[in-house]
């Protein structure tokens, strides 16, 4: 028998030792865990303002969010507060609102940014301001023209109704015809022309409104940049 033949029996018991400790071990740290996921503590704050604590969910903070504590003392997880069918509702609504605001404010910053883009400054916003109005005068230029024609019309069609001053019945249809026609003209373009001047009104609001928004967006910065908004 070789000389090492009696340490074989040895090592192969220290192995199996050492396996078995490995094992207890293992098992002892499951059981450890077991204990940490049981027994949880549950804790929240009252209406009074009191900290409450318990092994089980609090009725009296049904209302409210609890926390379930581990037996170490940290939080395992948070309980959403309980709701009625119309605190459920009422709490979706607001909820609802907050988004509905939320969106309003990215468009709002989306228009800001559109906003700066067109106008980087003073200059670029007046002149187009100035350049909407142009417009808006050579509609009621050409309007007042078709008026000026329209009383050299009206002065030609007097003319011809001076013969009929005594009885203006007796003039013929076409005469009366062009008389009707050059009245109603008339009423159209001073129609038009009120309808234009609200226009104007209207750009020029609209402008304003924009400038009091740049003025705070144009605000500079270091390095004499517009002050851009948040994203």
């Amino acid at each position: 028998m070789p000389p090492h033949a009696p340490l074989v029996p040895f090592v192969r018991g220290l192995a199996l030792g050492i396996c078995a400790l490995l094992a207890q071990a293992g098992a002892w740290a499951q059981q450890g865990q077991d204990a940490a996921n049981a027994g949880g503590i549950y804790s929240c704050v009252d209406g009074s303002g009191r900290t409450i604590t318990s092994d089980r969910p609090i009725p009296a903070c049904f209302d409210r969010e609890q926390v379930e504590l581990t037996p170490s003392g940290t939080v395992r997880r948070r309980i959403e507060p309980r709701y009625t069918a119309r605190e459920l509702e009422q709490r979706e609504a607001r909820q609802r609102e907050a988004e509905q605001a939320a969106m309003r404010a990215r468009e709002d910053r989306r228009r800001e940014r559109a906003l700066l883009i067109r106008y980087p400054n003073v200059a670029t916003h007046e002149r187009e301001r100035a350049e909407a109005m142009t417009q808006i005068d050579a509609v009621i230029g050409a309007a007042r023209k078709r008026l000026s024609e329209l009383a050299e019309e009206r002065r030609k069609i007097d003319g011809e109704m001076e013969f009929y001053k005594k009885d203006p019945s007796k003039a013929p249809p076409s005469l009366r015809r062009q008389l009707d026609d050059n009245d109603q003209s008339v009423a159209v373009q001073n129609r038009f022309i009120a309808e234009q001047d609200a226009e104007k009104r209207r750009v020029n609001a609209r402008f304003d409104e924009e400038r009091t928004r740049l003025v705070q967006l144009w605000a500079p910065e270091r390095g004499g940049t517009a002050q851009r908004p948040a994203p």
